[in-house]
């Protein structure tokens, strides 16, 4: 990495679970670098939904490294989640054709709920399976599953937690983090940053700022990801054991259920 930049720039990493995203700093130029980016990233920069995309290079080895403004800025904190402007820039990207057409051309196939019914059902520790509370939530999955067919695939971001909304000091808000991008019902998105930061008693006002009927419908799908991606956390925190972690999940999905 350091071969693309004079002596003078600092380089460092920027953490993350793949280990190839990158820091470069020279005086008052700043970047943020990655190591082979997906293509879909220069989309999402040209629509405005991630920091701008300053350059793309490729190196001897074939990969490929790109450059987006680094900006000063912070996350979004869970009392930030149920502003308008959350609402609004999750319903530009739900909406975007360009972003679409990009993930249909990188060949990514629709999303489909029977396949992560189909994960949660071979792919649970026997002791969690053995859970009142897990036997629970596959029974309601399995109930259901014929509720969830829809007709209105999107781009979905795939983790709207807090973490992943950056508002600059220019007062520009961006969602970051790409990696999980996926064409599917936008119950998925919706749902969890619903059931995470926003009051039940306020979500028919979300819909009106998003623009979309609140239809039982809806709030079914929204229920069945949730519940689903809540044992898939409990599952992973497990693996990891990260017992606390996957408690507190434990726990969310009484709540839930």
């Amino acid at each position: 990495m350091e071969h693309l930049f004079d002596q003078e720039w600092e380089i460092i990493p920027a953490g993350g679970a793949t280990g190839e995203a990158f820091f470069a700093q020279y005086q008052e130029q700043k970047l943020f670098l990655k190591r082979n980016s997906s293509p879909f990233l220069a989309v999402l920069s040209a629509e405005g939904i991630v920091p701008k995309l300053v350059w793309t290079k490729r190196l001897e080895n074939g990969d490929v490294i790109t450059a987006q403004h680094w900006l000063k800025g912070r996350e979004l904190k869970p009392h930030d989640m149920n502003s308008e402007r959350v609402a609004k820039l999750l319903k530009k990207i739900h909406s975007s054709r360009p972003l679409l057409t990009m993930l249909e051309r990188l060949g990514k196939e629709k999303f489909q709920p029977e396949h992560m019914l189909t994960d949660l059902e071979t792919g649970l520790d026997f002791d969690l399976v053995s859970l009142p509370i897990v036997k629970d939530a596959l029974r309601f999955l399995q109930g259901n599953i014929t509720n969830m067919q829809h007709s209105d695939y999107v781009v979905c971001h795939g983790d709207v937690n807090h973490n992943n909304w950056l508002l600059s000091d220019y007062n520009q808000l961006y969602l970051i983090d790409w990696d999980g991008a996926m064409i599917a019902d936008p119950a998925i998105d919706i749902g969890l940053l619903l059931y995470w930061y926003i009051p039940e008693e306020e979500w028919s006002n979300w819909f009106d700022i998003y623009g979309l009927p609140m239809t039982d419908s809806f709030k079914l799908r929204m229920k069945w990801y949730v519940v689903a991606q809540t044992v898939l956390s409990i599952q992973w925190h497990k693996g990891k054991a990260r017992f606390h972690e996957m408690n507190h999940w434990i726990e969310y999905l009484h709540k839930v259920l």
